[in-house]
């Protein structure tokens, strides 16, 4: 069983992010792109659920205020109650800036959500952006191999989510294992929350994104190095793609793209003041944002069809 604190944090979380994205005090927004009588009294930065939302929230401090002055305009941060919940908000036009998951973007282009991409997160400056999903087990287990998977109970985040779900999923089809049918299912919603469910022998195997594992969790003092063993890797997966609504005016959405691609980085944010101390966009886990290309994320529909092909 997940430990009494962790599972009334993770309730309560899940109770906050209900209300943000389906409440807001905000109806969707009207006008045309240009036009700055369109835009919103208050941007709404949102980010889908991987990880504890103080975490994420902590991450993007710097960058939000640094965004409220480039733009003259006051910025929420909230995440989703899944990663469904992101995507519906950018179609209902109530987020205006949200950080996505690959396959979330790749969704919500196909459900025709109005945003474009300008930016992608990176770990380090001037290196290739990208990521690993991880298959997980605790350690000391019987299972050695991706193959170990079949008739097991399976931790994964969202059905949604690119290293949560797609890639493991493809690798288990690889195999022959179906995940609907060869292991029991287990959708868990966060990245931390699939790794702890799988320490805590919850889940016999579990999925999650590389940095959670190696280093996030054990940092914030709630895995032990050695509690979890990584028995498979995929792929490089495309970077998180960070994209800004195109029913914003033309000189809002000017700003939002000088900014997100050119000062929300770590170098910047430091060398202006933005960050006092410890820096979480320049101590953490990445460097921060660079430009970004819409063709690295056209792999993604291929996979995305094969694992999900009602909705890709």
């Amino acid at each position: 069983m997940i430990r009494a604190p962790y599972r009334a944090l993770t309730a309560l979380l899940a109770i906050v992010a209900v209300l943000l994205v389906s409440g807001c005090g905000r109806s969707a927004v009207g006008g045309e792109a240009g036009n700055s009588s369109s835009d919103p009294p208050v941007l709404v930065f949102a980010a889908m659920p991987s990880f504890l939302f103080h975490t994420e929230q902590r991450f993007q401090e710097p960058v939000i205020e640094m965004l409220e002055k480039e733009t003259g305009e006051e910025v929420r941060f909230q995440t989703g109650t899944d990663y469904a919940a992101i995507i519906k908000g950018l179609r209902d036009r109530k987020i205006d800036v949200a950080l996505l998951g690959p396959l979330s973007y790749v969704l919500a282009k196909e459900q025709g959500a109005p945003i474009t991409l300008v930016a992608v997160r990176v770990n380090e400056k001037g290196k290739p952006t990208g990521y690993q999903s991880y298959g997980i087990t605790w350690a000391g287990s019987s299972i050695k191999t991706l193959a170990d998977f079949r008739g097991k109970k399976i931790c994964f985040v969202d059905r949604d989510s690119t290293s949560g779900y797609l890639y493991p999923s493809a690798g288990l089809l690889a195999l022959g294992i179906n995940p609907d049918k060869d292991i029991t299912p287990i959708f868990v919603g966060r990245h931390d929350a699939s790794v702890l469910a799988v320490a805590h022998h919850q889940c016999d195997a579990g999925f999650a994104y590389d940095t959670v594992v190696d280093r996030q969790l054990i940092d914030e003092g709630q895995l032990q190095p050695g509690e979890v063993t990584t028995v498979w890797k995929s792929g490089t997966v495309p970077g998180p793609p960070l994209v800004i609504a195109n029913y914003l005016s033309t000189k809002l959405r000017q700003q939002l793209t000088t900014a997100l691609q050119n000062k929300a980085n770590a170098d910047y944010l430091r060398a202006n003041g933005f960050c006092q101390g410890k820096c979480a966009v320049a101590d953490g886990d990445s460097y921060g944002y660079q430009s970004a290309n819409d063709a690295d994320y056209q792999s993604l529909s291929e996979i995305c069809r094969k694992v999900h092909n009602n909705l890709c």
